[in-house]
């Protein structure tokens, strides 16, 4: 039961204004770190190389790390979302010797030796991938959280011959949840990059 006079406005002025007035100390901001942390060594952990984006990455990862926590957490890449990290939304999807996967379900110890290429690693200099642009173009995206696995889903689609019609683009795409219903807009951005429009 709430307070006499008080709603929820009040409240959430109330929230603001009190968090506008907290000071943000120095010591708050060195709490921020400016690149990624090496994990705490264990006895298990083992050192590897990942080639992501065509650069070699050292690392030291357990045996357990997912290709997705190594990506975010130690190549400091945080373009690759996480979502359900159970491999069924596609927000993690990035390229392992050109075929796309769920970085959330692939091992990061497996894929030593193969080229890794994240939403990062897509563009070239200054240049959008045509995929990129046509997003852009097309506003495939509203919050824009999986719009990096849709995009690397749909390079993927291309490369593998999947985007002859909307139906099958739809089909390949399905791995992919867009919680904001961008689903049309996804589908004439393929279409575009498949220069069908």
């Amino acid at each position: 039961m709430r307070a006499p006079g008080v709603t929820r406005r009040h409240l959430l002025s109330g929230t603001a204004a009190g968090l506008a007035a907290f000071p943000l100390t120095a010591r708050h901001a060195e709490a921020v770190p400016e690149a990624p942390v090496a994990p705490i060594r264990t006895p298990d952990m083992v050192d590897i190389v990942l080639q992501v984006n065509g650069r070699g990455m050292p690392m030291s990862v357990e045996p357990r790390t997912s290709l997705l926590d190594a990506l975010r957490e130690q190549a400091g890449l945080t373009g690759t979302k996480k979502g359900c990290d159970r491999g069924a939304c596609g927000a993690c999807t990035a390229h392992v010797d050109g075929r796309r996967v769920v970085s959330c379900l692939t091992l990061a110890i497996r894929c030593q030796g193969k080229a890794v290429t994240t939403i990062e690693g897509l563009a070239l200099g200054g240049e959008l991938h045509p995929m990129q642009a046509a997003f852009l173009e097309h506003d495939g995206f509203q919050c824009g959280y999986c719009t990096p696995g849709q995009i690397m889903s749909a390079v993927a689609l291309l490369e593998e011959g999947h985007a002859g019609s909307d139906d099958e683009i739809r089909e390949y795409m399905s791995g992919n949840i867009c919680r904001c219903g961008a689903y049309p807009n996804i589908v004439a951005a393929v279409r575009q990059a498949a220069g069908r429009s």
